[in-house]
């Protein structure tokens, strides 16, 4: 790939109570590279850590051990002020939209938060003139600047929630399952303004979801997560078309297809776990050009003969 990378994570571990008892391997050796302009999709059922590594990035978490570098800066050795000009280049969309908004704000006050804090507003008018664009950018009217969270469907909340994250015009989003908390009807039209945007404002997305399906669509490179690892990372195409990890296969296997007489006969493909605790000791291999699966040797060569 020729674009240049804007995130490295290597080896990243991050344990919950770290040494007690009740310890939880959330992140476990987990390398990938995001290149600038992408998005980045990162798939996996719920509890498998994908939003762990999405806080991690953004130093919401701290790793026990592992390295993350954007655009060549490391971001876990970064000093209070590196670390705010990190916080404005880098900046994450939530699941929730209405958990994460303040709801005894004004739209304009939670828009602006961001503006006022890295002092990007000339003066009082400049911050409502830039409010007014960011709400117009994701669709919503500028008269509604005055209201509050409450009076606002959960669409426009998530709305909101991205008008929020542009304002500091950053370069990298994390977008944590941004329509998992959405009705259906308005998913597309979320996920339309976000490909609409990055092309826009040049943006580059971590995107994480569990409907493979809206990742498909998004995504121009996938990471199939489960238990804490990356097992598979390939372009969407690849990885939809060719999957080669018995767990993403079994994932795809899933999909429910919008056909009565396919889905009758869609047989779901059954994925034992246990090939990921037999202590044997898996890496990445580069099956395909650009398709990477976590295997043992003697796996990657079975995989490599197709």
């Amino acid at each position: 790939m020729t674009a240049k990378k804007i995130l490295e994570v290597k080896n990243l571990n991050l344990a919950f109570n770290a040494g007690k008892a009740n310890e939880v391997k959330a992140i476990s050796n987990v390398s990938f590279d995001i290149y600038e302009g992408e998005v980045f999709g990162l798939v996996g059922e719920s509890g498998s850590g994908k939003t762990t590594i999405g806080r991690t990035i953004l130093k919401l978490y701290t790793p026990q051990s592992g390295e993350i570098t954007f655009e060549d800066h490391n971001v876990l050795k970064m000093s209070a002020s590196e670390l705010k000009t990190f916080r404005k280049d880098a900046q994450m969309i939530f699941q929730d939209p209405q958990a994460s908004l303040n709801g005894r704000m004004k739209i304009k006050d939670i828009i602006a938060e961001g503006i006022d804090i890295h002092h990007l507003a000339a003066d009082k008018n400049d911050r409502d003139v830039q409010v007014e664009r960011l709400l117009e950018l994701v669709g919503l009217n500028k008269d509604h600047s005055s209201r509050y969270p409450y009076e606002f469907s959960g669409g426009q909340r998530q709305r909101i929630g991205i008008a929020r994250a542009l304002a500091v015009r950053p370069k990298f989003i994390v977008a944590d399952e941004p329509i998992s908390a959405l009705d259906v009807s308005i998913q597309a039209q979320v996920v339309n303004l976000m490909k609409k945007l990055q092309k826009q404002e040049k943006l580059t997305y971590l995107f994480i979801a569990h409907d493979l399906s809206m990742v498909k669509y998004i995504s121009d490179r996938i990471g199939v997560m489960h238990w804490g690892k990356i097992l598979e990372i390939g372009t969407s195409d690849e990885v939809y078309g060719h999957p080669i990890h018995p767990y993403t296969k079994s994932l795809l296997s899933a999909i429910p297809i919008p056909d009565p007489e396919a889905e009758l006969a869609r047989q779901p493909i059954d994925y034992d776990p246990s090939i990921e605790t037999d202590g044997q000791k898996r890496t990445m291999h580069e099956i395909q050009p650009g398709h990477l699966v976590l295997s043992t040797d003697e796996e990657a060569a079975e995989f490599m003969k197709g």
